[in-house]
């Protein structure tokens, strides 16, 4: 005889996402130019990985930036990611993912792409992870733009 056991309703848990948007933020704040303008492109080398960060628009209160794999052949390849930066919030939060297009709080699950209930907090996590890794083993590949000043 089999029992259906009722799944119980994923529900967000916004207090752990925020925090993951919070150290996202930081993350990527140290990646990205200062001053970011539209088509700056930021090129990461790591673990023998090229990745890179490309602004796409810039307005007063929020920066897009996209995020991929620039090798020319990748054996474990990073999927391509829209994130947002909300500067009054100080968060940052993938807004599209290459396999997703939009990335929504949550989904039904099963569903046609089987993407997880909790799909926006692990791509979210993975987004932190990658930017860990890049912060502790990534060289960068574009001069830094330093100003001396002569005196």
């Amino acid at each position: 005889m089999s029992v259906l056991m009722a799944s119980k309703p994923y529900h967000v848990d916004l207090a752990e996402l925020m925090r993951t948007y919070e150290t996202n933020y930081a993350k990527l704040n140290a990646l990205i130019p200062r001053q970011p303008n539209i088509g700056d492109v930021r090129c990461y080398q790591a673990a023998h990985l090229t990745y890179q960060l490309q602004v796409l628009e810039v307005t007063k209160y929020t920066t897009l930036v996209e995020i991929c794999q620039s090798d020319d052949i990748s054996i474990f390849p990073l999927p391509t990611m829209s994130v947002r930066l909300y500067h009054d919030a100080r968060v940052a939060e993938v807004c599209a993912s290459e396999q997703l297009g939009r990335v929504d709080a949550r989904y039904d699950y099963p569903n046609d792409k089987m993407v997880q209930k909790d799909e926006k907090a692990q791509v979210n996590r993975f987004l932190g992870d990658w930017l860990t890794f890049c912060l502790k083993r990534g060289i960068s590949r574009t001069p830094m733009n330093i100003n001396h000043q002569q005196h």
